[in-house]
This record gives structure tokens, C-alpha cells and sequence, in this order.
């Protein structure tokens, strides 16, 4: 017996082919989004100041110095985004790096170091991006490092991949305190030394540059750092001009022919007619001749107003799906599209442009030291080269590159190395009072004249 087929059963069974293809697609879809990333969407991927990244940008030929986040961009800048390759997850740009640079990255690996207020032996060797786990072992193992004192040298050395080898402590001119990593544990031992004492006044005159006079005049990197540090929020160094001058007064103590160690006591930097004075107070830091702060203050929030923190610091967080580090070295502030974004300090723009996943983008130089960045910017209101004072707005927060939504991620580096910017301890511009700046002045007296050229 023939079966009739009725036309409805034909349309049916012609609706059911192209329903099911269509299903199976959008679940294919589907399964290769997860597989592809399966990642948390609130991940911030890092590369670090001054390392290679391997990733691609189109409008950058080289691989340079990186400062950034990546998010997994749900929701993010669809249009610029297309010029992004797929692997690239941070922005990549070249910081203009000078001699002053290099000094911080001598080959001997040595730095020389002395306390000042508020200094403690684990914040300073963090500052210098010193092994965590060196630095743990030492201080928990030796308590009586916490006992450092204002106008104390400290020193040490490491390896190309920052672990501690040596780390000398000169309590007095003849008492130094040795701790030496011996496999996988330092060792303590002590080292009488019998120096000469001498104060000394170097000068010079600015023929090339200043860090190539400096060290025909006689200085050590170490020295010439110290200047650099001690006059970067008064005196641009790049801005010398040949016939400049500068004068130098240091206390050195040397065994033979040996320097072991110096002090600067003085500093007088001649910039046209201008003069710049750094001198070293009994507080183990330097003022101008006036006993006025050489630091420069920064805003804790890159806001006008304080905003909520949607993200906070953590260079060591772990994915819960990966199993692997993907540090968040920055703050993201919840606001919306729109809100006004402002330097935390005075410096120069470095960089102001889109780039990869941190979208619109803005990297401030505020002196030797320190560095910030502001992300995912909506709009960008500087340029590069411009100086900026605290508190000018350089762009307007947003949504660009791969972010979840409108937010301000927000980053600070002190000597390269990216830090909490709510905890870090900041310079603090106060100029001594009372009976410190009285006893400060006096100073001043004896250490200016032998700042003649």
C-alpha cells in the first residue's frame, strides 16, 4: 500500500535541516570562544617597564619597552581594535632612554645606598627590584637589619636576574657587616677595616655631556646617581648645555687606593645664570640652600574626586582556570566614560597614543624614578615631549582597547619596577623647620663656599 505524503510533512522536514545547521554552528561558535580563552574576564595580563614583549602592533616596527594591562575585550573599541594582532595583549612602545638611565643599569650590578627617613631595608631593595625571596630570607633571618640608621651606607650585588649575592651593611668607618648568599642561605660575617677619611671638592665644566664630564672630573656612577636623584625634580640634566659648570663636595673613605665608600654633602649645578643647590641635611636627605624640599609631592588618585576601586593591585595573582600568574600591576578606578583623568604629579609626556590593548594611552616621566600610566583613555589631551604640571587633565577616561567596561586602569613605577600607587610610599614636599632648619642653614654656611668653581 502506498503511503500519501502530504505536503505539510514535506515542509516540515525541510524546515529541520537548515534549523538543526544553524543550531550546530552557533554551538561550535560558542565551544571555540570558551576553548579559545577561558579566562576571567576581570584578568589583567603585564608586561613589565623595560622588557621585550614579542607581540605585534601595527603602527610599531620594533619590540621595545612595554607598559601596560590586557583585558579580554568583551565589550571593548571594536574599530581600533582591528589594528591589533590576535597575540597581542599589551601596548608596546619605545621610551626614550638617556645616560642617566644607564647608570641604574651598570653591568657590575652594584648599588650603593644611603638610609634616609622612613627607609626600611625591605622597601628599598623592592624599590631596586631585588629577588622577593632573597629579600624575605634576608630580613627574617638577620632582625637586627631592621636597626638601619639615617646617614648609614648600605650595599650590594646581584646576578643579571636580580638575585641578592652580597649585601654590606657599614654600621661605622670601621664596622661593616657582610651577609653572603652561600647556595641557597646567607651567611653573616664582619669586617674591621681601617680607612682614611677625606672630604673632597671635584668640579668641572660641561663639554659633551653631563654623566661623560662627571666621570673625567673623577665621579663614580654611584656618585653622579645621587646627584641625578638628589636635583631631578629642580634640574632637566638633558637640558646642560656645553659651558655649563658643576661643583661637588664629597666625604669619601678610602683603604689605600681602594674607594669604599661616599657621601655627598654638596652639589652646585651652574645652568646659564642659574644656579641649582642640592645640600645633605642630618635627616639623610638634600635641600636647597633655603632648606626648601627638593621632592616633589604626587596626588595619591589620578581623580579630581576619589573613586571606587574595581580591581586592585596584585603582581601575583593567580587564574583560577590557567594555574598561571597573570599579575594585575595597577589600579582600575570605576567611573564612567567621560571623567576627567589628572597627572598626579609634574613631568613630561612620554607617551600619548592607541596601542594594543591598553587602548588610548598616556605614560608620564615624572623626574628620574618615577613613572605613570593611564589606560583605556576615551580621549587624549597631550603630546608627547609636552611637560604637564600636577593636576592638569591629560584625557578623559573610557573604553578603549580590551576592557569590560568604562573604568581608568591606572599604574606607577618607581626605578622601572611597577608598585601599589594607593601604599607606595611617595616623596613628601616639606622643607625643615624650627631648630632643623636653623642647624640646616648653619650647614649651608660651610658647605657653600667651597662650591666655587
Amino acid at each position: 500500500m502506498v503511503r500519501q505524503i502530504k505536503s505539510s510533512d514535506i515542509e516540515k522536514n525541510n524546515l529541520k535541516i537548515p534549523y538543526f545547521s544553524i543550531l550546530g554552528v552557533l554551538v561550535a561558535v560558542i565551544l571555540v570562544t570558551i576553548l579559545w580563552r577561558p579566562l576571567n574576564l576581570d584578568r589583567t595580563e603585564y608586561v613589565p617597564l623595560n622588557s621585550q614583549a614579542q607581540t605585534t602592533v601595527t603602527d610599531t616596527s620594533t619590540s621595545s619597552v612595554v607598559i601596560g594591562d590586557g583585558r579580554v575585550d568583551m565589550v571593548g573599541d571594536k574599530s581600533k581594535s582591528e589594528n591589533v594582532t590576535e597575540s597581542s595583549d599589551v601596548p608596546e612602545d619605545a621610551i626614550a632612554k638617556d645616560e642617566l638611565d644607564d647608570i641604574a643599569e651598570e653591568k657590575d650590578n652594584t648599588v650603593q645606598y644611603t638610609i634616609s627617613r622612613g627607609d626600611t631595608l625591605h622597601d628599598i631593595l623592592v624599590r631596586y627590584n631585588v629577588n622577593r625571596n632573597d629579600i624575605s630570607q634576608l630580613t627574617s633571618k638577620f632582625k637586627q637589619l631592621a636597626n638601619l640608621r639615617i646617614g648609614q651606607q648600605v650595599s650590594w650585588t646581584t646576578d643579571e636576574n636580580h638575585n641578592l649575592l652580597t649585601f654590606n651593611w657599614t654600621i661605622s668607618s670601621n664596622n661593616v657587616r657582610i651577609f653572603e648568599k652561600s647556595g641557597n642561605k646567607f651567611i653573616e660575617s664582619s669586617e674591621t677595616i681601617e680607612g682614611t677619611s677625606e672630604n673632597v671638592v671635584i668640579t668641572g665644566d660641561l663639554k659633551t655631556s653631563f654623566v661623560a664630564d662627571a666621570r673625567k672630573a673623577g665621579l663614580t656612577s654611584n656618585e653622579i646617581g645621587i646627584i641625578t636623584r638628589a636635583l631631578q625634580w629642580r634640574l632637566d640634566f638633558r637640558r646642560l648645555k656645553v659651558g655649563d659648570k658643576f661643583a661637588v663636595y664629597l666625604s669619601r673613605e678610602m683603604h689605600g687606593k681602594r674607594l669604599s665608600k661616599s657621601k655627598l654633602l654638596g652639589v652646585r649645578i651652574k645652568n646659564g645664570t642659574k644656579d641649582y643647590y642640592a645640600i645633605l641635611a642630618d635627616d639623610g636627605k638634600y635641600y636647597d640652600i633655603n632648606a626648601s624640599s627638593l621632592s616633589q609631592s604626587f596626588f595619591r588618585y589620578p581623580l579630581a574626586k576619589q573613586a571606587r576601586v574595581s580591581s586592585g593591585f596584585n603582581p601575583r595573582r593567580l587564574n583560577p582556570v590557567t594555574g598561571i600568574v597573570t599579575p594585575h600591576n595597577g589600579v582600575d578606578f570605576a567611573v564612567s566614560r567621560g571623567t576627567p583623568v589628572l597627572s598626579v604629579g609634574n613631568g613630561e609626556v612620554v607617551i600619548a597614543k592607541y596601542s594594543g590593548s591598553a587602548g588610548n594611552y598616556v605614560a608620564i616621566r615624572h623626574g628620574r624614578q618615577y613613572m605613570t600610566a593611564y589606560m583605556h583613555l576615551d580621549k587624549i589631551l597631550v603630546k608627547p615631549g609636552q611637560q604637564v604640571k600636577q593636576g592638569d587633565k591629560i584625557g578623559l577616561s573610557g573604553n578603549t582597547g580590551r576592557s569590560t567596561g568604562p573604568h581608568l586602569h591606572f599604574e606607577l613605577h618607581i626605578n622601572n619596577k611597577p608598585v601599589n600607587p594607593l601604599t607606595a610610599s611617595l616623596p613628601i614636599n616639606e622643607g625643615l623647620t624650627g631648630k632643623s632648619k636653623k642647624a640646616f642653614i648653619e650647614k649651608v654656611k660651610n658647605i657653600k663656599p667651597k662650591l666655587n668653581f
